[in-house]
């Protein structure tokens, strides 16, 4: 049997079924596309659900693909077996209603047989026991032995999830020979030692079962195969892990070089770390270059996750600083032919693996310090659980994944009470909760009320302003009424509104009702399911059920919020022009008053960048194109390339919005009838709101006179404080500073003087401790580089010291503990040191053997922390 390399089976694969008339397809993106059930795809069959379930027309009705895919739920396996991986790659070809079984295990022998070459005596099938169409094709059509076809139950041999279309399956396996079984007679597949392994599935999809638990035939029946890349190439290959496979060993050889350990094929502890980078690396290669970022919820936190369990295995195997991302490119050189998005986003990939790894390396070393610790408390008290409690500090203070404490507890044989750190998460979030209640969030109110029955709201506010309806229902104190009186506030639902719900970011519109009978103020309008209901305060008159009422939306009010709302779409585009296609928007708010819009970036906006965003956005505007609306099947738009949010479920029927030839997006927001509406923008700030997530906020048309004329004031009272013209004041201001840094300098001189003349009186005090001299002393609004300094001065005079200073700012105190060369041979630990006398100090801190750094919050214990430096030298704890 020839050996193949991984790439060229992709392609073996993919062309043969090119050649059984299959539509060649390129594997779709990690990110499911208007499926909410699936955080990431993590089958071959997974995107093409729709057209399995007849919701959309497939392309063809027979395709073929190589699916990329993940799947975490083994990730505590990874690294510790063979073939444990969070990322693989699945072989897929599928009938959509044209061929059946006899096609698909036929063609599918074929390939294995007649262009892998692998040998027929090897070979094994296993049919559904209830299955005997294809335990006939592969006895009387496919002439395999019917010792080598095996029946199996359910368990084994039958696909389903639920209700809805199900099957019978049927699976292919591979002898690799006596050595790796059991020895138990009549071992054949389904038994559970290594000796079978099944490498393709084919599923038939002919049975439709309902809530009773009636299985019924298809119509359509549908074919589904899945084969492993990975593990066919583990078998074309003749090795015995997947680590071994040709692609994913050049990627391990690229972690041994940077890390200078050498691979054992898992027989050496390095080998599990080793396997865990790998392994990790593929998938988070590919999941940024199909835009998932580092985030705290759903695939960023899966990304974050893979990435920081792989950053934790490299400094394990003593690889210092960054790494993650240069090795990335080792994912690329092997995958880019398949995945030309690799290649096409190398630099891209580069630069979010660097920003998200240089963020958790200033953390994780203090993290790990903490965890162990708490390790080391437990294995000296002989308990085996870490409390909830010490684990979600470590998690809501540094940061620091819950995963990996577990992690490291389990290197350790140690446990973690879960129970009790999701009592803590939970507690948290009520706290949060709470805080929103506090705040306002009043949304309760509605969601009590009885809105069965009531027939959805015509919304007529995209045509005009101005309209009349019926009152169909009315509200007050959460119970429906026939009417309501002057000075009552309540909810109501007409037949037809022209007023915009809160929906999609934009804000509610407010106005007025009235009738010969009443006046009505119109204070919000939120949707429930296409029922409109207005909040409103009834100014005077009575407000019956079934009264007609006009209804005017206040102008001032949607034409401001509509400006703003195309300057956000505005905005999307420019951003991806600026920044890069990754751009995606993340949420956002449009209002009277200004814009927000929340996007996915990995760093911070330049001054440049902002000037450039802002500058594009104008330049539409100033070429005043119209803003047009359509109505269209959400299928044609996407094919259109109308932008849509993945995470947002869609209509059949959608509604698009276009900025003349620049911007189009999916929206149902109010929207200016040409750019030139809009006035004019401005960028009033550009933040972080979480972790690969940024915000701008920005103004439009009243809004940009109103920030003019609030800057306008500030230059003027600046001005007038600095006594000069606007004209001259930056060059005053530079003057001011410079003065001041020199004033600086003289102060720091000054301070550093009067210290040095206080060594003598400070070394004079310090105490003898066998062959150490400790010298301790507190001082007032002193630097640590102040401290480090005057340190470094000391220990040069008197040689074998370990020096212990504070220095306390306002209610704040700073910890230094120095240890002299000397020193450090015997054993000598400053960290170890700072830990105890910050404790000792009501704080914290840590650091090297030679320097160590703490804080703490209590002036009053400062003498208490010198003691405890005493004590710890005296009874020899220092080291």
């Amino acid at each position: 049997m020839e050996k193949i390399g991984l790439n060229r089976l992709r392609e073996m694969f993919l062309s043969f079924y090119e050649s059984k008339d299959h539509l060649r397809r390129q594997s779709y993106s990690l990110i499911p596309e208007g499926d909410k059930s699936l955080l990431i795809i993590n089958s071959g069959m997974a995107p093409l659900k729709p057209y399995f379930a007849g919701l959309k027309t497939p392309p063809n009705k027979r395709m073929t693909t190589c699916q990329k895919c993940i799947r975490t739920g083994d990730i505590d396996n990874v690294g510790y077996t063979d073939r444990h991986g969070t990322f693989f790659e699945m072989l897929g070809s599928f009938s959509f209603g044209d061929y059946f079984k006899k096609e698909s295990l036929i063609w599918g022998f074929e390939f294995i047989t007649d262009y892998l070459n692998m040998p027929v005596d090897r070979l094994w099938a296993s049919v559904y026991e209830e299955d005997d169409e294809a335990y006939d094709i592969w006895l009387n059509d496919i002439k395999m032995p019917k010792e080598r076809i095996v029946k199996l139950g359910k368990e084994d041999n039958f696909w389903e999830i639920g209700t809805g279309p199900c099957g019978p399956c049927s699976e292919v396996y591979y002898d690799r020979g006596e050595e790796y079984g059991c020895g138990r007679e009549g071992c054949m597949p389904g038994c559970d030692c290594d000796r079978y392994l099944e490498f393709w599935n084919h599923v038939f999809t002919q049975f439709n079962k309902d809530d009773q638990g009636v299985y019924s035939e298809l119509e359509h029946k549908n074919i589904d195969t899945g084969m492993g890349l990975e593990r066919i190439a583990l078998i074309m290959q003749d090795v015995d892990s997947i680590f071994a496979v040709d692609t994913i060993k050049y990627i391990i050889d690229g972690i041994c070089e940077k890390s200078g350990k050498t691979y054992t094929f898992g027989k050496s502890k390095d080998d599990v770390s080793i396997r865990i980078i790998t392994d990790h690396l593929r998938s988070i290669t590919f999941m940024v270059a199909d835009d998932i970022l580092p985030g705290n919820e759903g695939r960023g936190y899966v990304l974050r996750r893979l990435l920081r369990r792989a950053a934790r295995h490299g400094r394990l195997l003593g690889i210092e600083g960054t790494f993650l991302a240069d090795l990335s490119k080792l994912v690329v050189m092997v995958s880019k032919d398949a995945y030309p998005e690799l290649s096409e986003r190398e630099d891209y990939i580069h630069k979010i693996i660097n920003v998200e790894e240089e963020k958790f390396s200033s953390t994780i070393k203090q993290g790990e310090d903490i965890i162990h610790e708490y390790v080391d408390d437990l294995l000296k008290s002989g308990d085996t659980i870490l409390k909830g409690e010490l684990a979600f500090k470590l998690y809501d203070t540094y940061g620091f994944p819950i995963e990996l404490t577990e992690e490291i507890l389990l290197e350790k044989d140690l446990t973690l009470d879960k129970e009790g750190f999701e009592s803590f998460m939970e507690h948290q979030k009520q706290q949060a909760r709470e805080a929103r209640k506090e705040e306002g969030d009043f949304g309760w109110e509605e969601e009590t009320l009885s809105l069965e029955n009531v027939p959805e709201t015509i919304f007529t506010g995209y045509e005009t302003l101005e309209d009349e309806g019926r009152v169909l229902n009315l509200f007050k104190d959460n119970k429906e009424v026939k009417e309501v009186r002057e000075g009552d506030t309540a909810f109501l639902i007409l037949d037809r509104t022209p007023f915009y719900a809160e929906g999609g970011g934009q804000t509610t519109d407010t106005g007025v009702m009235y009738s010969d009978n009443c006046a009505v103020e119109v204070l919000e309008v939120t949707n429930h399911k296409n029922i409109y209901l207005h909040k409103v305060h009834i100014k005077q008159g009575i407000l019956k059920r079934d009264h007609k009422v006009k209804t005017l939306v206040t102008v001032s009010r949607r034409n401001l919020t509509a400006a703003n709302h195309t300057a956000t779409h505005l905005l999307h585009k420019a951003l991806k022009e600026v920044l890069g296609d990754h751009v995606k928007q993340a949420g956002s708010s449009v209002s009277p008053e200004g814009l927000r819009f929340d996007f996915n970036h990995y760093s911070a906006m330049t001054k440049d960048e902002i000037m450039k965003t802002e500058t594009l956005v104008n330049e539409q505007i100033s070429y005043v194109p119209p803003v047009n609306t359509e109505i269209m099947e959400i299928n044609d738009a996407l094919n259109k390339g109308v932008v849509a949010l993945f995470d947002e479920k869609y209509d059949n029927i959608v509604r698009v919005v276009s900025v003349g030839s620049y911007s189009s997006e999916l929206c149902g927001g109010t929207h200016v009838k040409n750019a030139g509406q809009i006035g004019a923008f401005k960028i009033i700030s550009e933040t972080g709101v979480a972790s690969g997530v940024r915000r701008i906020e920005a103004v439009t048309s009243l809004g940009v006179l109103s920030a003019l004329n609030s800057a306008e004031a500030v230059l003027t009272e600046a001005s007038s404080a600095m006594k000069t013209g606007k004209d001259n004041l930056l060059m005053k201001v530079k003057a001011l500073v410079g003065e001041i840094k020199v004033l600086e300098k003289e102060v720091d001189r000054f301070k550093k003087d009067s210290m040095e003349d206080d060594i003598s009186e400070i070394i004079k005090d310090s105490k003898d401790i066998g062959d150490v001299k400790l010298v301790t002393h507190g001082f007032k609004d002193i630097s640590a580089d102040q401290l480090r300094s005057l340190s470094d001065i000391i220990k040069n005079q008197i040689g074998n010291s370990i020096i212990v200073f504070s220095s306390t700012t306002d209610s704040k105190v700073t910890y230094m503990v120095s240890v002299a060369d000397g020193l450090l041979d015997k054993g000598y630990h400053a960290g170890n040191i700072m830990k105890e006398i910050a404790k000792a100090g009501g704080g914290k801190g840590g650091g090297k053997a030679d320097m160590a750094q703490g804080g703490g919050t209590d002036p009053e214990k400062i003498h208490m922390a010198f003691r405890k430096a005493y004590d710890m030298l005296q009874n020899k704890e220092a080291v």
